[in-house]
């Protein structure tokens, strides 16, 4: 009398030869999706962060104590040129606005409030998102008093 052999435990049923593709092909896409707004959130809160930081620097340069200060344009280049450099935009151009009316330090004590606003972009999910919610303005504001 022979001996069976054992049944292995790796071996599927011919019936299950090819669910494993077509599982991976239903889960591939979420995925991705998921994936995808996972690089798309972390780039909004990077350049959420950047705003702040150009809001600020400008800030700063125009309450430190100089001579003659800091006009109003000045200050907005400022940040202007901190959003060129350091904001994350997939090859479009950074555009800061600044909503608020930003006023030079005319004397010792006064605060001086710097406003910067960004459009985000995003790379594909702000795309198909943005005609159901219209687009992510991200905002900064700080407030410093003049030396």
């Amino acid at each position: 009398m022979r001996a069976r052999p054992a049944p292995s435990r790796c071996r599927r049923p011919r019936r299950a030869a090819g669910t494993a593709a077509v599982e991976f092909a239903l889960v591939f896409p979420l995925l991705m999706f998921i994936v995808f707004g996972v690089i798309e959130f972390g780039t909004a809160l990077y350049d959420k962060a950047v705003i702040t930081n150009a809001s600020r620097e400008a800030a700063r340069a125009g309450v430190v104590l100089k001579s003659p200060p800091m006009t109003s344009t000045q200050i907005k280049a400022v940040a202007a040129n901190y959003c060129q450099n350091k904001l994350v935009t997939y090859g479009a151009a950074a555009t800061c606005t600044y909503p608020g009316t930003v006023t030079a330090c005319a004397t010792s004590g006064n605060p001086l409030t710097v406003q910067v606003s960004y459009t985000f972009n995003g790379l594909l999910l702000g795309a198909i998102i943005r005609p159901f919610t219209g687009p992510l303005t991200i905002n900064a504001s700080t407030t410093m008093l003049c030396e």
